[in-house]
Formats: C-alpha cells, sequence, structure tokens
C-alpha cells in the first residue's frame, strides 16, 4: 500500500484470543456472537497486526505484538499463536530487521508492546536494540504505575528496559514523525493511546489500534469493557469517523482477524463500511 510518500505493509506478528464479551463490553452476546463466533472459552479470534512503514529516509515498525517468553498459564489463557518470529516477519515483508529505525508503539499493553524484547537467558533483550522506541508520556506513566483493573495488561521487565537500554522516547501530545506521518493522541482506551495516520492529498490510512478493534467496533457504542474510559472513547470515535468519512480514509484494523481494512462511508445519520479487505 502506498500513502502520501510512505509505504504501508501491514503483517500478522500473532494470533490470539479474548474473552468476547470483554471485547464488546455492554454489546449482548446476541449480537456480537452472530458477528463473530466464540470458542468454548467465549473467546473471539483475533490477531496482533503490525505495520511497516517505509519513506523519508526512516523505516517505523508500529507496534511489536506480544513477542516471545509467555508462561504457560498465559498461553492458555490467550491462546497465543506465532508471536515470537517478529524479526522473521520483517525479513518476509523485503525489510532488514537491522534497517529500522523507529519503533511506534500505540501504547504498552501487552499485545502491542511485549514484543520489544525477548528471553536472554534469565533476562530480557531488546529485539531492535538501539533504535528508538516511541511512546506517550502518559502512557509511560500509567504503564509504570498502572491501576488494579489494567494491571495484567503490561508486562514490567519488557517496559523498563526501554529506560535501562535507553531507547526510549518520549512525546506528551499529537506529534509528526515526518512530512504526512502524524500522530493522534486518544485517552477512552488508556491514557495516551498514539495512533498513525498516514498519507496525503491522495489518500491517508489511519491505523485503528484499540480505537476500534476490529470492523464491529465502528459504531460508537460498541466499546471494550477493557476501556478505563468508555465514554470518552465512544466520542474520539464519533470524532474520528466524522474526518474518515469527509476525507475517505482507509481504517486499517490491528485486531480484526476477518477483515483488514476498510474506508467508512456515511449511511444516513450513521457510519458504516466500506471495500472491506479480508484479513
Amino acid at each position: 500500500m502506498k500513502f502520501g510518500d510512505w509505504k504501508v505493509t501491514p503483517c500478522v506478528a500473532g494470533r490470539f484470543g479474548l474473552d468476547g464479551g470483554a471485547m464488546f463490553g455492554v454489546v449482548p452476546r446476541t449480537m456480537w456472537g452472530r458477528l463473530l463466533p466464540p470458542d468454548e472459552l467465549n473467546r473471539v479470534p483475533m490477531v496482533m497486526r503490525v505495520l511497516l512503514i517505509e519513506g523519508h529516509g526512516r523505516t517505523i515498525i508500529v507496534d511489536v505484538g506480544a513477542g516471545a517468553g509467555h508462561s504457560e498459564k498465559h498461553r492458555q489463557i490467550y491462546a497465543f499463536e506465532d508471536t515470537d518470529h517478529l524479526r522473521d516477519l520483517v525479513r518476509a515483508a523485503g525489510v532488514d530487521p537491522a534497517s529500522i529505525t523507529d519503533v511506534m508503539l500505540t501504547h504498552l499493553h501487552f499485545d502491542h508492546g511485549a514484543g520489544t524484547a525477548e528471553p536472554d537467558g534469565d533476562g530480557w533483550r531488546l529485539v531492535f536494540p538501539g533504535v528508538r522506541h516511541h511512546v506517550q508520556k502518559s502512557q509511560w506513566e500509567h504503564a509504570l504505575h498502572p491501576n488494579v483493573r489494567d494491571r495484567a495488561s503490561y508486562y514490567d521487565e519488557r517496559i523498563r528496559i526501554l529506560e535501562s537500554e535507553r531507547v526510549l522516547e518520549i512525546h506528551d501530545g499529537p506529534w509528526s514523525l515526518g512530512p504526512g506521518f502524524d500522530l493522534l493522541v486518544f485517552d477512552g482506551h488508556t491514557p495516551g493511546q498514539q495512533l498513525p495516520l498516514v498519507g496525503g492529498p491522495g489518500g491517508k490510512m489511519f491505523f485503528c489500534g484499540d480505537l476500534f478493534p476490529f470492523h464491529h467496533h465502528v459504531p460508537p457504542p460498541w466499546v471494550m469493557s477493557y476501556d478505563l474510559f468508555p465514554v470518552t472513547a465512544m466520542e474520539e470515535k464519533a470524532r474520528i469517523l466524522e474526518r474518515a468519512a469527509a476525507e475517505e480514509w482507509v481504517f486499517l484494523f490491528e485486531h480484526d482477524a476477518q477483515v483488514e481494512s476498510c474506508r467508512i462511508v456515511r449511511d444516513g445519520k450513521k457510519f458504516a463500511v466500506a471495500e472491506l479487505v479480508p484479513g
């Protein structure tokens, strides 16, 4: 895919499952279950889709999946599959892992950021050593001191290594990595979720992160139980949908196992998906 001066390559960095009720919040199972049937443990199928973005002398990876080194307990809970081959995934996409200039972390929940580090004896080492890892200030501070509700979403050792290895680059609010590569900031799911909007007059791509995990989450009321501030998330979604429909953005989904991307169109007073690309 090409958006403005940037080449965008989606890659699946593993598969897993989370509880369907948690993924759809107050939406009844009688509604979401028809769209995304759960397994016998009520888990819905999910992917960890990362982006390789090349342009303006940079090679960027957006999010890194859950990575390797999971306990047997976590493997059973989350049904992890193929999460431990990030470098091979980058090579398969035609990119030398040593050429990565930036790791862009939307946020630090394990399914987005635990892949920054891999097992090294009794400790951890960076998958992309010496490379700048970009995180929002409010997300970093929250990840170091999470609340009881989301503590399990953060893998502390894999977060703190960014600081100890001096690769952490903190940002405070919206910013730009380069011409046509903007980071928008959202706080409904977790403080300081930064999502890329990439492209130019010829078309733009919005990486949906956990603002719209699946294409089923396009309706603003369809939010997750994992969202710390669900009303804020609904308001943020409504604002983005207005822009996306007016400017004909491509939505690229991080967790959708059914649909990789789509466009957003108006359907009367509501918004709908169009031009769906299978996941």
